[in-house]
């Protein structure tokens, strides 16, 4: 029943967008669900490429607490704060769970072709706070970021593991730009690539057409999109439906440990944002894209033909191209577009309350 009512929605838009062309509408849709889980104690090794906020903070304590990642380190870039304050919050989040091993690498500051580096805004600030952690002070980390920068880390990375590693990047796609200007064959180097950006069937949080890590480096999200890298899109199609409620953080809170205080008051502050929309909770975008590289059965894809709109008209639009659609050898990003709401949240829950409980 589920992938007849995903054909049904997408049929329209794909009829729209093939000329009519119903072969290509049938064939475009895929169900994850028969995909290989991760055999059970067995660690793949990630790269998380954050712009850390509030739910990237929540993003990296899944990947911390989730007996099938090692975390091998992050790569950051703009977005929900600046660059250097998101290489700040990570170190200090990652000290909070005793993983100062785990490095922490720069990377870009701005969007294509601007002359400034990236400062967030009085919007973005009323949503993850001015400090990108819900205002909540947590002690900063005494590292100093790692020598290098985030492309060479994952390109090194890349040849290190091969296939055992994934990169999940849930900010604008400066980085993943980058790297796939630099070595056009990261796809077929990595295990996985998956992206929290993005929205197909739904409308943006932008404008009507754009979600805000697209909106904010359209360009080098576009690089990315038709570079021929096989990659996994969960934009905001499938991460406004799970939410968190302040019910759930009060556990974390009642664990009485300094992690779980703390991320309670910060997933809090988050959530209020989110009361003053249509949603009963705070929606879980960037932990969901970390959980479907791990658990691609969590979603539903369509494979597509993806480009990113870089005009004044359609400024970060995700749409299929036209001029691809007939070509399967470029239906290479999967898209989400539905999901297993409770068995994710269900997860999550498990996992963050699990870790908080131990830090």
């Amino acid at each position: 029943m589920k992938k007849l009512f995903i054909s049904l929605i997408a049929l329209p838009f794909l009829l729209a967008s093939c000329g009519g062309n119903v072969k290509n509408a049938q064939t475009a849709t895929e169900s994850t669900s028969s995909e290989t889980k991760v055999v059970e104690n067995k660690k793949v090794k990630m790269i998380l490429d954050l712009d850390t906020g509030v739910d990237d903070a929540m993003a990296l304590a899944y990947a911390l607490g989730h007996p099938n990642i090692d975390l091998i380190g992050v790569t950051t870039v703009f977005g929900n704060v600046s660059r250097n304050t998101s290489i700040n919050n990570t170190l200090a989040l990652l000290d909070m769970f005793g993983r100062s091993d785990v490095p922490v690498y720069a990377g870009s500051d701005r969007p294509r072709g601007a002359k400034q580096a990236y400062a967030a805004n009085a919007i973005v600030e009323n949503i993850h706070g001015k400090n990108g952690v819900g205002n909540v002070n947590i002690p900063q980390s005494k590292r100093e970021v790692a020598k290098g920068n985030a492309v060479d880390f994952m390109i090194a990375s890349a040849e290190q593991y091969g296939k055992d590693l994934y990169i999940v990047a849930t900010g604008p796609q400066t980085n993943m730009g980058d790297l796939v200007k630099k070595e056009p064959k990261i796809g077929d180097k990595v295990g996985k690539i998956v992206i929290m950006g993005g929205a197909l069937i739904v409308k943006g949080n932008m404008d009507e057409l754009a979600e805000a890590n697209i909106f904010n480096d359209p360009v080098a999200a576009n690089e990315l999109f038709t570079s021929g890298t096989p990659l996994t899109m969960v934009g905001l199609d499938v991460t406004l439906r799970p939410t968190l409620t302040k019910a759930d953080t009060q556990k974390w809170r009642e664990l009485g440990t300094k992690s779980g205080k703390a991320f309670a008051d910060i997933v809090d502050f988050y959530i209020d944002f989110y009361l003053t929309t249509n949603l009963p909770g705070c929606a879980l975008h960037d932990p969901l894209a970390v959980a479907v590289a791990i658990h691609p059965e969590y979603v539903t894809t369509l494979s597509l033909p993806m480009k990113v709109g870089v005009d004044k008209q359609n400024w970060g639009r995700t749409v299929a191209d036209t001029h691809r659609m007939n070509d399967p050898k470029e239906a290479y990003v999967k898209v989400a577009v539905d999901m297993q709401v409770n068995e994710f949240v269900t997860d999550f829950n498990a996992i963050l309350t699990e870790l908080f409980s131990k830090n």
